[in-house]
């Protein structure tokens, strides 16, 4: 009996939300999708799914998106009513959990609930009267859900484990790349050091959402004189920048290539750079030092290596595989010294090491896709909090890619 999932997206237009959607189909489920729209973006559309619009939101607007997650949930059924029952409902971020919660009473208590939460939004953090009814929030509307999932270590160590009042399982989902194809044994990446005309390439791919980032590139690259040019792809974040074309446009040394289809496109864009810039400063100290990102994975599975910022999840993860390379500050100083002391051999040298891990870090296969497909039509409709009480998963050693837990709170997808 084939699953019907009911997934919730905070924005259409987020190429994360294809990949799981993709991800869920080549599990062998029915998805349908619905959500909010912040933006148009082709390049998210899944073929054969049309999603139903539940309104539009800003990025940055907090007001307003209250505001139309308040809308979206009275109008729920209207919008939803007229779907096939689901057998699971998934919902991305705590705007679309409550959603969901009105959604279940819709189809009926019965449909197990699902909260997916890859990132932690500041006002999450605040230790004001802000902070805490937004955490009471998503304790209450995740009360009835049987399964949380989220796709750092750190997430749960920072944030659910001492702050959050969520009471769920939890599954480890990492933003891996999807491969389809089941490639057993994938050839090595081989990426060529640049001549002494040519300069080095970092390549800043996704969700373009820091100007701290920009701002120290820019910097950098000025003072290099063009040896280290940065390629960047993806979606920005206007809301972010003061204008961001203006400021892509006075860059000499700084590109921007607009969006891309993730996976199908990641082995060309990740063959024209060297290095992957896994620094992000949205959230500093919060959010941006817990997450590990889509592009760390990607850069790692087509031989880009990372530079990551030490003290971080992403550096922690590089340190357990002695893989990439880390500045010890956010400075102009520190990158300098990293590429002044950059070889064509050391280069080399990186990626072979990068080649040798086992693709299976890095990628989620068709297996995995359907094993998280069957983790989900097993979960319960009503979890037992007797089960439950206060289960949260604890962290030893650094990051690898998975963690140490309780075993009734960990479900990994993958067997690598």
């Amino acid at each position: 009996m084939t699953l019907r999932v009911l997934y919730l997206a905070h924005d259409l237009a987020d190429p994360a939300i294809r990949r799981r959607v993709l991800m869920l189909r080549a599990g062998g489920a029915e998805v349908m999708l619905a959500g909010f729209r912040r933006d148009e973006n082709a390049l998210a559309a899944v073929e054969g799914v049309q999603p139903i619009e539940l309104g539009t939101t800003s990025d940055g607007q907090f007001v307003q998106r209250a505001a139309s997650v308040i809308k979206a949930s009275l109008l729920v059924k209207s919008k939803l009513g007229h779907l096939p029952r689901p057998d699971v409902i998934i919902a991305r971020n705590l705007e679309m959990l409550s959603v969901a919660h009105r959604a279940r009473h819709i189809f009926g208590a019965a449909v197990p609930m699902v909260y997916e939460c890859l990132d932690i939004h500041r006002l999450m953090l605040r230790k004001d009267v802000i902070g805490s009814a937004l955490r009471s929030l998503e304790g209450r509307f995740s009360r009835d859900a049987s399964l949380l999932i989220t796709s750092s270590p750190a997430f749960v160590e920072h944030y659910f484990k001492p702050l959050s009042e969520v009471d769920l399982p939890v599954m480890l989902l990492e933003n891996k790349v999807l491969d389809l194809e089941n490639t057993q044994n994938p050839a090595p990446v081989s990426h060529r050091p640049p001549t002494s005309e040519q300069p080095w390439k970092i390549g800043w791919f996704g969700a373009l959402r820091c100007a701290k980032s920009l701002k120290l590139l820019s910097e950098f690259t000025r003072a290099m004189d063009g040896r280290v040019v940065v390629d960047m792809r993806g979606r920005p974040a206007h809301s972010e920048f003061d204008d961001f074309d203006a400021l892509i446009a006075r860059e000499p040394y700084i590109s921007f290539h607009g969006a891309y289809r993730n996976p199908e496109d990641l082995a060309e864009i990740y063959s024209q750079i060297h290095f992957v810039w896994a620094i992000d400063f949205y959230e500093e100290g919060q959010n941006s030092s817990w997450l590990l990102p889509n592009r760390l994975y990607e850069g790692c599975r087509h031989a880009g290596i990372p530079i990551a910022l030490k003290g971080t999840e992403t550096a922690r993860y590089l340190d357990g595989k002695a893989i990439g390379f880390e500045i010890g500050d956010a400075s102009v100083a520190a990158l300098t010294s990293l590429f002044e002391s950059m070889t064509s051999e050391r280069y080399r040298q990186a990626v072979e090491h990068l080649n040798t891990q086992n693709p299976r870090h890095f990628t989620l296969n068709k297996s995995d896709c359907e094993n998280f497909v069957a983790r989900l039509a097993a979960l319960p409709a009503s979890p037992s909090r007797s089960v439950m009480a206060r289960q949260k998963p604890t962290r030893s050693g650094p990051a690898t890619g998975s963690t140490s837990t309780p075993p009734a709170t960990k479900v990994n997808v993958h067997d690598g």
